[in-house]
Formats: structure tokens, sequence, C-alpha cells
């Protein structure tokens, strides 16, 4: 369950809007289904009209109006209560203990041992992609003329959401990620542009790939310019030569406006100071960063040429495969609780995907929701003091060979072992999900995988694994037993099976024979 919280000054407004018929008449049958006792008494679960919303705003307002208390920013609560489209729909009657509870925990009503606020929750059917929910109006003047306090309200909704999730047998959300939604009418907007997407979606895409790709902040910022985006710097206060974030906007049509997107507005994980902590800290750099921001925000050119425009060695391929390989071998031994190292980990091969996306995709496509999946796991609701470098393998060295791929053709045999050794590390995240009990994550990255990845696994040349040999199992045994360990087995690819007829067949011990299988 989401909840969405605003707040504002017009009570009257908000509850015509919640009772009318919507931006887009997508309202149907509005009515109460929980509230103050007092409301509730002369409002029962008819349809509500014009009439009835300002009766219902004009108590929701009374104890503001008669005892003259005002509230700096708005005295106007207003949080919307959702679920997924995949969950279905509740009764009335269900939705009415839910706000009652919800109320109850966010200290609006009388078990908060001071006088109560009047508030009502108002159904008025799906939201436009599907979703089942209720819309909460609340005073935050109290009966006595007390204010109720707003310090900390969308956590505590959150934490609040999370124990009505478990009571009520909903679909649990993650307690430990959390994404940015977008804003109301960012979709409607992009639908009139022509665009496929919303534009903070492939504004994220493209930040990602370039910082993964980046061996530094100036790269970055040469790279996020050869994308086409616009970039821009916020500077510290009186300076020119300090940057403390960023803004990025897709260039505008002729005649239009650009819109501008603050790093951390994109994406928690891509706020400035979290992507300087995978770049190496020097003078030289910030000085080499500074001159690239200043032309950036004047439109000139790169001040130096890097990698960026050069293609990277081919030899690079297995090299960098094999250290994705790696990564995912690590992981084996990562704790479930190391929230930290996971996000970090997801950060990077989403950061991978965005930029095969980027390098090859005109429209989004099966790489870009690849991308967009795993960078959920990215961000999280609370990062660790300590930033996260990477000291052992890393998918960088793989978003730095993916974004220099190119558009069209069917792909390369490189391409498809750096495939499968992303897919292996998703596999991983999804596994860790799993076992956490964060069951929707792990249907989200399994539906992902199932239903796009394979579309790109398709399309590229097939690669047989590669057997294990006797010596590098018993190796690999002496390692095990020398930790202490018992050896796993083997991930293996999360690749369909590909049955391919032999052209011989093997002899098994038994005489037999049967075909062999191509993974």
């Amino acid at each position: 369950m989401i909840p969405n919280i605003t707040k504002g000054t017009r009570m009257h407004g908000l509850i015509a809007y919640l009772a009318g018929p919507g931006r887009a008449n997508e309202h149907t049958d509005p009515h109460l289904v929980a509230g103050s006792p007092s409301i509730m008494a002369w409002h029962n679960d008819d349809e509500l009209n014009a009439d009835a919303a300002q009766a219902i705003a004009k108590e929701l307002d009374r104890a503001r109006s008669v005892l003259g208390v005002e509230i700096p920013g708005g005295h106007v609560w207003h949080c919307s209560l959702s679920l997924r489209a995949e969950e279905g729909d509740l009764t009335d009657q269900k939705w009415a203990e839910i706000a009652q509870d919800f109320m109850d925990e966010m200290e609006f009503t009388e078990t908060s041992g001071r006088a109560p606020a009047q508030w009502v929750a108002i159904r008025h059917g799906h939201s436009k992609a599907g979703n089942d929910h209720i819309h909460i109006a609340a005073s935050m003047v109290r009966e006595d003329g007390t204010k109720w306090s707003s310090w900390r309200d969308f956590p505590r909704a959150q934490q609040a959401a999370r124990e009505l999730e478990k009571k009520y047998g909903l679909e649990e959300l993650s307690p430990t990620h959390s994404t940015r939604g977008l804003r109301p009418g960012e979709r409607e907007a992009s639908e009139r542009r022509g665009a496929p997407e919303p534009e903070r979606r492939s504004l994220e895409r493209k930040v990602r790939a370039c910082a993964t790709s980046a061996q530094d902040e100036a790269e970055f910022i040469r790279r996020l310019r050869r994308t086409g985006a616009l970039v821009r710097p916020r500077y510290a206060s009186g300076r020119d030569d300090v940057v403390v974030g960023y803004s990025v906007a897709e260039r505008p049509t002729k005649g239009g406006r650009p819109v501008w997107f603050g790093g951390g507005h994109l994406a928690k994980d891509l706020a400035l100071p979290k992507l300087r902590a995978e770049w190496p800290d020097s003078p030289q750099g910030a000085a080499e960063a500074v001159a690239e921001w200043q032309a950036a925000a004047r439109g000139r050119r790169p001040v130096t040429i890097g990698r960026e425009a050069h293609e990277p060695d081919q030899n690079m391929w297995e090299q960098y495969s094999d250290e994705v390989a790696r990564l995912r071998e690590t992981l084996r031994s990562v704790p479930l609780e190391d929230h930290g190292t996971w996000a970090h980990v997801a950060r990077e091969t989403s950061g991978a995907f965005a930029a095969w996306s980027t390098a090859t995709e005109a429209t989004p496509g099966p790489l870009a929701a690849a991308a967009d999946e795993l960078s959920k796991t990215a961000q999280l609701r609370r990062y660790p003091v300590r930033p996260i470098r990477s000291a052992g393998p890393s998918a960088r060295g793989a978003s730095l060979m993916l974004m220099a791929a190119s558009m069209g053709g069917t792909g390369t045999a490189a391409q498809a072992i750096m495939l499968r050794q992303l897919l292996n590390v998703a596999k991983a995240v999804h596994d860790m999900h799993k076992a956490s009990n964060d069951l929707r994550r792990a249907r989200q990255i399994s539906h992902m995988v199932k239903h796009h990845l394979s579309q790109v696994a398709a399309a590229l040349p097939s690669v047989p694994a590669p057997a294990p040999t006797a010596d590098s199992e018993a190796a690999a045994a002496v390692r095990a037993s020398t930790a202490g360990q018992v050896a796993g087995p083997s991930a293996g690819s999360v690749l369909p099976p590909k049955y391919v007829q032999a052209r011989t067949h093997a002899s098994t011990r038994s005489g037999s024979t049967g075909p062999d299988i191509e993974r």
C-alpha cells in the first residue's frame, strides 16, 4: 500500500475535486467510506454531490475558522492510500477499517490522547493506472485549537502502511528500498509531446549509464553531454568554482522550453555526492570537473577529450566479462542484511543495461526495462553513513564496453557472453529479494528476465557455456575445504536451456546414447 502526502490551504477545493468528475472524468461514484464520527453521523455512503462536498469541507474547516488558528504552509493534510492494480479491489468496509487504523497511527484521532482533528476518507473508483485507492482529507487544527504535528509525517505514514499491510494481508512493500515516482501530469505531458516515455525516465537511464561508464567526474559530464542531454551545475552559495549538485534536461523541440530535473530527483542514488563516491577524489580531478561543468553551463565545447571519444579496446570484452563473473561469485558471501552492498551491485548492473540501452535502443526496449527494474534495488530509504566504493570485481567495465555498442545488427558473441554474466548477477539480486521475503521485487525481476532480457538473448549469437574441467572442479573443492565450507551448486545461466540435437551421440556408462544439452 502506497501513501502519498500533500499539504495545502484550500479544503473546499480539495473536497470539491475528490467529489467531482476528476481531470479526465475518471472519478466514479465518489462517496465516504470513513471519517470523524461527527461527519459520518450526517453523511452516509451515498454518492457525493457539490452541496455535500461543500458541507463536508465546511465541517473539516470548522475548528480553524472558529478558533482562528493559522498554520504556515497550509492546514489541509491530504494523503492517498493506493494498491497496485494487480492486487485487485477492496470492499468499502475494508477500506474503512484501514483508514481508521491509519488515522489512529497518524495521531489524528482520540487514540493519540489529545483532542481529535476532523477527517474523511473518500473513494471514487480506480486511478488511470487501474489502482484501487482512497483519499484522506484532514484538518491539521485539532478541535481544541492545538495543531497536529506534521513532523516526519511521510516516514510515519510509510511505517503505518507497512503495519497495515501485515494486519490486512495486503502485498507488503519493501521497507528497505524506495524509488522516485512520477509527478502528477508527467505521463500526460509526455503523451502530448508524442514522447515514448516521461523525460524523467529517459534522463535517469542516461545519467545512470554515463555515471557507471565514467572513470571520473569530468568524463561523466562529457559522456552525459554526448547523449544529447542538457546539463547545468548547481554551485555552492557565492561560489562559481564549487559544484554541489546538477540538473539535466532533454533537449526541447524548437520553440519549447527544457524541463530540468535534479540528479537526486531522478533517483536517490544519482545525487552528485553519491555519484562522487565512485570516482577518485583529487585536487586535479576536481579542477578538471569544474572546468567541464562551466563549459556545459555556458554551452561551450568540452574542455578536454577523453575515453568517451574513442572506441574501447575490443580485447577487453573477455576481461570485463570475467570480472562480472567474479562479481557474481563474491555475492555468495554477502549477507542479506548488507543492503548497501546489494544496492551498490544493483546500481552497477542497472548502469550496464542502461549503457547498452542508451547505445542501441532508439526507443525504450527490453534493455531499458532491465535497467529500470534493477535500479529499484539500487535506491535505499536510508544509505550507509560511509559510502561503499568498488574494491573488488565490478560491472563498471561492462558499462564502458556496452556504451560503445553499435545500434542495429544482431550483436556479437562477446555481447552474448556479457549478457550471460549480467543475467547471473541479476539472478543473484533476485535470490536476495526472495530470501529476504521481498517476494514482490523477486517476481518483478523474474518477469523482467523472462519477458524482456530473453528477447535480447534470442537476438544474440548462441554461445555455449564452457564445461568445467575435472582439474578446475577439484581446485574449487580444495578452496572450499580450506575455507571450511562446502561448495554449493553453481548458479548456472538464468536463460532457459537450448536443446540442440548433437551430430554425434556420447556414450553413457550403460552403453546408451543421449543428446548433448547446450546452455
